[in-house]
Formats: C-alpha cells, structure tokens, sequence
C-alpha cells in the first residue's frame, strides 16, 4: 500500500507532511491518522526541523471523517493533542475544500493560511453527528456567534470568511507559497527552545479544552456514529439523497 503522509525536507528548517489519500479526498483513515502520527513523532525529534508544514495532494485537504471507515475518536483526539503539543510550529497550507475533521486540523495548527480556491464547512449535522471532537481545537479560537452559525447549519464559506471568524490565519487570492514565504522566513529565524515556549502560551486554550472535555466528546462521537440518525445520514450521503428528516 502507497504511502497516505509524505514527509520533505522542501525548505531549509521546514518539514512538510503531504497528505496523499486523493481517492477519498484525504479522509481520517484509521491508515491516515496513525501515518500523520508517525510522520508528527518523526518531525519533532529532527533537531533541523523548525516548523512543520501540513499540506495535501488533490482538490481537498481534507474531508472530514472517513465515512466507509472512520478512525477510532480516540485516535483522532490523540492526533489533535500530539498537533498541539509538538514543540515546533504546525502551518496548514491549503489549496482545496476542507469539511468537517479536517476543520479540527486547522484548529489544532498555529497558523493556517489558504489559497482562493479553498472552501470550508462544518457537514456533521445533515448527517446526524456533531462537531464534537473537533470543538475541542475550534472554540477557542473562533467568532462564536460564527461558530453556532456554521456549526449547526452546515453551510459552506469561502477562505475570506474563514479568515474573518478566526478559522485562518491568513488568505490570499494570489500565490499561496508567496504569501506564506515571509511567515516561514520568521520561523526559521527563531530559536528551537523559543518557538516550543512561545507554542506552549499561545495554544493554552485549546491544550486545556482537549485535556478537559476530551474524554467527553470523543465518548459523544462515537456515540453519535452509532446511532440510526447517523447511519441514516451517511447512507444518504452515499446514495446522494435528502436525509430522512430533511423538510
């Protein structure tokens, strides 16, 4: 089986970790997730590694759950914290959609910034599940009147929005690299021990939501995937129907 994380030393200082699992627009695999992990270990015991650069092959980041076979919560909230934990930045860089799950990862990043072709919702509740886990990385960060809109309608919203709630760090309607070249610069200027401090000030909030409800939500989640409102849900999603409940 071919790699789904690809990991290159593409700048000096900058690891980036591609995911590449395009047949299933990079969904959270079971294979996935547990290949992220490693790939996270590897990056923060490299002494030349500075930062980390999360990206993706084909049109999607990342779409969330993979709904023919989901990874265990558990392993998902062990992927969130070992994201937040590792003490050298983590940048998201994306140039498609992202849905669901994959919204957690850029919670769980330092920075993200997109490109103009990327898209963002929040899919859980037409297929009756929640955005439990991924609360966890987003709450602290996000508008939270932006958050009960998206969280529970599940609309889609474009990379200005996404910047505006507190979803990106940045976004640009030109070349992403170019944006991005600058932040990266800064990085790579900065002491291993002072990012790593400075990392552990800035994601307090989400560290302390994920050490606190954690076992909470991921108990919810798996809960939820289930229940016959989700089965439902996801066979709908499937046979590219409404929902039962739909009105």
């Amino acid at each position: 089986m071919a790699p789904l994380v690809h990991a290159a030393a593409q700048a000096p200082g900058i690891t980036t970790l591609t995911l590449d699992s395009p047949a299933n627009r990079n969904a959270l695999s079971t294979a996935l997730v547990a290949e992220l992990r490693a790939a996270l270990a590897t990056a923060a015991a490299d002494p030349g590694t500075r930062a980390v650069v999360l990206t993706h092959t084909g049109t999607t980041f990342c779409a969330g759950a993979d709904l023919k076979s989901p990874c265990d919560p558990a392993d998902f909230l062990a992927l969130l914290r070992e994201l937040t934990e590792l003490p050298k930045p983590v940048v998201a860089r994306v140039t498609g959609h992202v849905r669901a799950g994959g919204l957690g990862l850029l919670g769980a990043c330092d920075i993200a910034a997109a490109g103009p072709q990327s898209s963002y919702a929040f899919t859980e509740t037409h297929l009756g599940l929640a955005p439990a886990v991924i609360s966890m990385t987003l709450l602290p960060r996000l508008d939270p009147r932006a958050a009960s809109r998206y969280f529970l309608t599940a609309e889609p919203f474009d990379a200005a929005e996404a910047a505006r709630i507190g979803v990106l760090t940045l976004h640009t309607t030109g070349d992403l690299d170019a944006a991005l070249h600058p932040l990266l610069d800064g990085l790579r200027k900065a002491s291993p021990q002072a990012l790593a401090e400075t990392k552990t000030l800035v994601t307090a909030g989400v560290r302390e939501a994920l050490a606190r409800n954690g076992t909470r939500l991921t108990e919810l989640s798996a809960r939820l995937f289930a229940s016959d409102e989700a089965r439902e849900g996801i066979t709908a999603r499937f046979e590219r129907r409404d929902p039962s409940w739909a009105r």
